[in-house]
């Protein structure tokens, strides 16, 4: 959340003539409801369940980027599945960065909490074994646009 998955992803897939797709909004459009309404109405762990569900209907799409949720990663099968579609790059920020990104939005489900900065420290510092173990390529979007952070991307896909 707040790593630039989403704008990157749609950038990058751009640049490369590939679709875009955000898993966020796949859901969002399957299920008639934000991600936030699905959070308050069925719990977390319906959410992730749905997320499963979106990476098997991968298959259905050929030549594309995917912005997977944050916690997508943290079910071995969906990371199973992921590497079996492409290589999987983590977009990661640090917390103050991450907070100043998205402290006036109000569509992030698990910053629905009295301090959400404490709780994007706590996230982080929970998923961040998970995160590096999962990932292909890793760049640090703290300090870095969008448009870097995809020709960073870029770079690694062609020098594989």
């Amino acid at each position: 959340m707040g790593s630039g998955k989403s704008a990157a992803g749609y950038l990058l897939a751009e640049k490369l003539r590939m679709q875009y797709l955000d898993c966020d909004a796949l859901i969002a459009q399957a299920e008639k409801m934000s991600i936030t309404d699905i959070f308050a109405k069925k719990g977390e762990k319906y959410f992730r369940d749905l997320e499963t569900e979106v990476i098997k209907t991968l298959a259905d799409y050929d030549n594309f980027v995917i912005a997977a949720g944050g916690g997508m990663v943290l079910r071995a099968e969906n990371v199973k599945m992921l590497k079996a579609i492409g290589p999987l790059v983590l977009l990661w920020a640090e917390p103050d960065a991450i907070y100043s990104r998205v402290q006036n939005q109000t569509h992030r489900p698990l910053l629905n909490v009295p301090d959400p900065k404490a709780e994007i420290e706590r996230i982080l510092m929970e998923r961040k074994p998970i995160y590096e173990k999962a990932a292909d390529y890793t760049v640090d979007t703290t300090n870095l646009g969008i448009g870097d952070s995809a020709d960073r991307i870029i770079q690694w896909i062609r020098s594989r």
